[in-house]
């Protein structure tokens, strides 16, 4: 095993991952004892996020490139790549507007500000996390996996259900859903007020596509029994699930200002960020849901090949 291999092996092993996830809520928890945010303190913590983010962006790319005689695989690292591409531009966009409102002393804090804050950083490492993690047996597989994706026969799901799947995981579905999510965002945002009922719309969107290909994505782990194709599903669901859970806090912690202050203090162009912050979600969401369909075939496949095995 060269060098490389051994750095990519104690890099995704999970006692690593935990050990970053263990790091990141101390370092927060250290940083938040005096209950005052530094520039340089928010700067580390997000130049750490976007080297984990960019970097692994980099070798989920590199990984769907690299020729396998699993095919599918090839898709799946493009999906994780294009959804952990949207995630990474959130994050610029969103310690981009932390840093100016820092430098401009305009930030106002609510009680708690700092635990969910904290909170929500740590969904984003261990959403990180969970994709490295799953990368990590992704990469086994496709380097190991020797199937002739062409001796597959067609899976029969049933006529309602398969229709329904090949609709809604289409890739003109997804760009509807983005279009439309375009056009609400526009409108709402062309008075340049924030009203509580259009960010608790905006948010409830958000909960129900992440919790629905959440429970879907989870479903897929009951339903395969080679171990190493369980721990990418489950490593998927992990990111998703933080970062539907830091969606919640966000909005939480929105509608909470709303309601409290009854209208935020707003820097130049935070309109068209938070327009922006809210598409790259949203994308996160549709190219998951576009995923969800290489996992579902691949979840066929494995099966077949493991039915295949046993009738050697």
């Amino acid at each position: 095993m060269g060098v490389k291999e051994s750095l990519e092996k104690a890099i995704m092993d999970k006692r690593t991952l935990v050990v970053v996830i263990v790091i990141a809520i101390l370092w927060r928890t250290a940083i938040s004892l005096d209950k005052e945010i530094a520039l340089w303190e928010s700067m580390c913590s997000g130049v750490a996020l976007f080297i984990m983010g960019w970097t692994l962006f980099g070798y989920l790319y590199h990984m769907s490139l690299k020729e396998t005689s699993w095919l599918i695989s090839n898709k799946m690292f493009q999906g994780i790549a294009v959804s952990l591409c949207t995630l990474n531009a959130y994050v610029l966009v969103y310690y981009g507007m932390r840093w100016y409102r820092l430098m401009s002393e305009t930030e106002a804090y609510m009680p708690m500000d700092y635990l969910l804050r904290n909170m929500r950083y740590a969904m984003l490492v261990l959403a990180y996390c969970g994709i490295i993690w799953s990368a990590g047996y992704l990469k086994k597989m496709h380097d190991n996996y020797m199937l002739i994706t062409k001796e597959i026969p067609e899976m029969h799901k049933g006529v309602i259900r398969d229709a329904l799947f090949k609709i809604i995981t289409d890739e003109r579905t997804v760009i509807v859903i983005i279009g439309i999510a375009f056009l609400w965002r526009t409108a709402v945002s062309l008075d340049k007020e924030i009203m509580l009922w259009e960010s608790m719309c905006s948010g409830v969107a958000l909960f129900i596509m992440g919790w629905v290909l959440f429970g879907y994505i989870s479903s897929l782990t009951l339903r395969v029994t080679r171990p190493s194709m369980m721990k990418i599903y489950q490593g998927i669901a992990i990111a998703l699930c933080a970062i539907n859970i830091y969606s919640i806090v966000y909005y939480g912690m929105r509608w909470y200002r709303v309601i409290s202050m009854g209208e935020e203090v707003l820097m130049p162009l935070d309109f068209l960020f938070r327009d922006v912050r809210y598409f790259m979600l949203v994308i996160f969401y549709c190219t998951a849901i576009v995923l969800s369909k290489y996992l579902e075939k691949a979840s066929e496949e494995c099966e077949f090949l493991i039915k295949k095995e046993s009738e050697a």
